[in-house]
């Protein structure tokens, strides 16, 4: 899939109905009940390779910093790809992880994505001088519902732009959203430069799902990846993700994940 021309301001709307309507086109009035791919085996996959995938995710507003210092050690002993934050904690778990593989990646915006676009790029501004790594972004989905498609493609620009050669995930909050609003704002997170388009904050309604990574999967462009998120609580549904396409994971439940255990089921757990 070639790379899709970023539009001037005046072209936005006009290109993104186009591109809605032959996407949809593309994916078909069914899309929301295309068959789910066989989940492979456990075998298919090491448990350090998938934990390679998660972004071990704490997030909870009342977590404390032992509990953070806690999900560091569990990213360094398992290897998971990230430990994901919010913002203020990220002096701590850039000390926590210095000289591991894992990265420490901050949100911004979570987990409503309400806040002014200049708000938005300030934090990602301070997240990266304090260490972040990658940027997970809400996207301002009251601007999404009211399909001011201009004003939700310059807030994800303004993330971008500040977060420099920082990778930006978007995240969607895909459960609040129709196929065809999923699909106009995966196509806005490609044309604005994001890295990533993921499914939820696991703070609404609804998560990932094989459908919805399905669907993103097959309109975007291969060099956007997907992170799956939200509800994500075992190695079986990690792994049916990953076989629809997903390529990065978030989860709190990561440790059950990688070893196939029972998760406790903590309530509003990530």
């Amino acid at each position: 899939m070639k790379r899709r021309p970023k539009p001037s301001a005046k072209s936005l709307e006009s290109q993104l109905h186009e591109l809605v309507r032959q996407l949809m086109d593309h994916t078909g009035p069914a899309a929301a009940k295309l068959p789910a791919r066989r989940s492979p085996t456990r075998s298919s996959a090491s448990a350090t390779a998938l934990a390679r995938r998660i972004d071990h995710t704490i997030l909870k507003p009342e977590s404390t910093l032992s509990q953070v210092l806690a999900a560091c050690s569990e990213a360094r002993e398992h290897e998971f790809a990230s430990v994901c934050v919010h913002s203020h904690w990220l002096p701590e778990v850039v000390r926590a992880l210095k000289g591991s593989r894992t990265l420490p990646i901050a949100v911004v915006g979570f987990p409503h994505g309400s806040m002014l676009p200049q708000a938005k790029a300030f934090e990602t501004r301070l997240a990266a001088k304090a260490g972040a790594r990658e940027i997970d972004m809400v996207v301002n989905l009251g601007r999404l519902k009211s399909r001011d498609w201009k004003a939700v493609f310059e807030d994800i620009r303004g993330v971008v732009k500040a977060a420099g050669k920082i990778p930006v995930k978007v995240i969607l909050e895909t459960g609040l959203l129709t196929n065809e609003e999923k699909v106009a704002t995966a196509v806005l997170c490609e044309l604005a430069g994001a890295a990533f388009v993921k499914t939820s904050t696991g703070f609404a309604t609804g998560g990932a799902t094989v459908e919805d990574i399905h669907l993103l999967r097959k309109v975007l462009n291969p060099r956007v990846r997907l992170k799956a998120s939200g509800g994500i609580r075992t190695r079986e549904i990690a792994e049916a993700l990953i076989s629809a396409g997903a390529d990065r994971l978030g989860a709190s439940s990561s440790i059950a994940i990688v070893e196939g255990s029972s998760p406790a089921q903590a309530p509003g757990s990530y």
